[in-house]
């Protein structure tokens, strides 16, 4: 029975710290690096006492090790999802459609987005080609793209993650 509950410790100890390392991971990347620091120190000290316990048990048994690598691979994907929910962030959407009108520009806009649309060259002189560009919130960027394969099913679409957004609307 002690056993068993080494490795319920090891394993949602392990969930807790790799959870934690993710959402610091993603927090230094959004540029957010104090609230990272605050979560390296916790991550850092859970991980400490339970490796210490891991490492220091009398009782040899395959769970062990298996608890403590379930609780990381747990922790990656539950601290995924943290971060997707705590950590907002904004996602840079291009579209390049050869369908553009006013009335597909206003479609999006009376949806509540901020576009600005470029115009390109194409290699084809008589193909007109034109970017759609819109900053979005990271949750409303699944709305966003339904809208855009709704207006232009063909539209090629780039996203990337946004570190930094002065001016402009965002919905």
């Amino acid at each position: 029975m002690e056993i068993f509950w080494l490795c319920i410790t090891i394993f949602f100890a392990r969930m807790i710290d790799v959870s934690l390392g993710t959402t610091r991971v993603i927090a230094i990347v959004k540029g957010k690096t104090i609230l990272g620091a605050m979560i390296a120190f916790v991550e850092v000290f859970i991980w400490f006492l339970i490796a210490r316990e891991a490492l220091n048990t009398d009782i040899t048994s395959l769970w062990i090790p298996l608890a403590y690598a379930g609780g990381f691979a747990s922790g990656t994907i539950f601290g995924s999802f943290i971060a997707k929910i705590f950590i907002k962030g904004v996602i840079g959407v291009q579209a390049i459609t050869n369908k553009l009108s006013n009335e597909m520009v206003e479609v999006i806009r009376n949806e509540g987005y901020g576009i600005s649309v470029i115009k390109l060259e194409s290699h084809l002189p008589s193909e007109q080609k034109d970017m759609l560009f819109i900053q979005v919130n990271n949750s409303k960027l699944k709305s966003l793209m339904k809208l855009i394969k709704s207006l232009d099913k063909d539209a090629f679409i780039v996203v990337n993650e946004t570190k930094y957004v002065q001016n402009g609307f965002i919905k």
